[in-house]
């Protein structure tokens, strides 16, 4: 290929030709216009090709082009193949880029990038909704003016960020509970990361009200039994005295054992979140198993009924089975006056659903109790529970039990009217 200046000596040897001839035949103004005109053609060229490339230019159509003649053609060659290169490596840049805040996008935690001055540079959804934010409206907001907290501000100040920072009754109805931590990078850059640990610290609750709650039931009865102790060690007590300390000894160590069992049970329960293995349990035989105990712990006190209205059996475990029933037929007699009445029915629903059901004609539940009370120890009545010697754990086994069935459990309750406790298994878990 013939190079730009080879090109150009051509050219200009050219125009030195004609000059020269021109000269000898017309003089020497003829012959400086015919020179001036030999060289302006590439001249008038170059202009031609720069206003085209400038038109493509600004229709971003480079490297669409056709190619000119000559000198431009290896020119306009080049930019386009530099140009081609420039947009797919800024196509790849996009792609990563892209790529980055989908990922960031996809983190269940908050995650927001400030700047040296604390001003938002992006933050994901997740930090929108913890915070209140729309990052379209308050990006290069400096955060502190949209997070007023003044812990958090403290935070920011201090610019001591080795430990996280837990800010609590945040979000849009403050319930949240979140954990942040700022980490610096870039030029004095800081990112925020922002965790939800709302479960974490209810968890954290439940188990200080946990260890509480059985400390402050064990501790009722190791006292009386303490004092009886006492009583009998110190004092010279009548058969009949003694026999009477005794058995109210007996009535608390058995208070004892029922709450490490109900403790025992529930705790198997919660480590073992697989279904329930899917053995027959024959409804016959397990209401007449619950009929015998009922009437044993009433005794006498209650009017029982029984009714199987149809003859499906389950599929489960039968001693999680009979352990959830006997805990609602308790429960009914613990919380029903002498006399009251006791309807325990099994049937099927209008849902195909098997419906265990334990209703009583005792006091009734108010309906700000009814969500609570499958919470470990809640009592509606504490004092009452306590004579009646419930452990506070029944329901949260039930509720456990239930779980590993697939069934759901239903409480209707009317203060003054009596209460229902239901366990609605699904249709997969019956068998005839």
């Amino acid at each position: 290929m013939i190079s730009a200046l080879t090109r150009l000596i051509f050219l200009i040897c050219l125009a030195l030709i004609a000059s020269f001839i021109t000269l000898h035949n017309w003089g020497a103004e003829w012959a400086i216009c015919v020179g001036v005109s030999f060289l302006s053609i590439p001249l008038m060229y170059s202009y031609l090709n720069i206003a085209h490339l400038g038109k493509h230019v600004q229709s971003d159509s480079v490297e669409t082009m056709s190619l000119p003649s000559g000198f431009w053609e290896e020119v306009i060659f080049k930019l386009q193949r530099l140009i081609k290169t420039l947009k797919q490596r800024m196509h790849n840049i996009e792609d990563q880029h892209s790529h980055f805040i989908e990922a960031f996008q996809a983190s269940p935690n908050g995650i927001l990038m400030l700047d040296e001055s604390d001003q938002i540079e992006w933050c994901n959804s997740i930090a929108e909704r913890f915070f209140g934010l729309v990052y379209k409206r308050d990006v290069m907001q400096r955060i502190n003016f949209l997070i007023r907290r003044p812990e958090f501000i403290q935070y920011l100040n201090k610019r001591n960020f080795d430990e996280p920072l837990l800010l609590e009754r945040m979000g849009p109805d403050s319930s949240l509970s979140l954990m942040l931590q700022a980490f610096p990078f870039g030029n004095q850059r800081h990112l925020l990361l922002v965790q939800n640990v709302t479960d974490l610290q209810k968890a954290d609750a439940m188990r200080r009200d946990f260890v509480a709650n059985v400390s402050h039931e064990m501790r009722t009865p190791i006292t009386v039994l303490m004092g009886f102790l006492e009583t009998v060690q110190s004092l010279d007590l009548e058969q009949s005295q003694r026999e009477q300390y005794f058995g109210m000894m007996m009535s608390q160590a058995q208070r004892m054992k029922s709450l490490v069992e109900d403790l025992l049970t529930l705790a198997n329960l919660e480590a073992n979140s697989l279904p329930a293995v899917s053995n027959i349990v024959n409804i016959e035989t397990s209401m007449a198993l619950l009929k015998n105990d009922a009437e044993a712990l009433s005794h006498g006190n209650h009017h029982f009924t029984f009714e199987v209205l149809e003859k499906e059996n389950l599929l489960g475990d039968e001693r999680e089975i009979l352990s959830a029933f006997s805990n609602l037929v308790s429960n009914a007699i613990r919380y029903t006056p002498d006399a009251g009445l006791i309807h325990v029915k099994w049937g099927i629903n209008e849902d195909g659903q098997g419906e265990f059901s334990v209703t009583d004609s005792g006091p009734g539940i108010a309906s700000e109790h009814l969500s609570r009370l499958t919470e470990r120890f809640y009592r509606v009545d504490r004092s009452r529970s306590r004579d009646t010697g419930g452990t506070g754990l029944g329901l949260a086994i039930v509720k456990h039990i239930a779980n590993r069935h697939q069934a759901q459990l239903a409480i209707e309750s009317t203060p003054g009217k009596g209460s229902t406790f239901m366990l609605r298994f699904p249709k997969e878990r019956l068998s005839t």
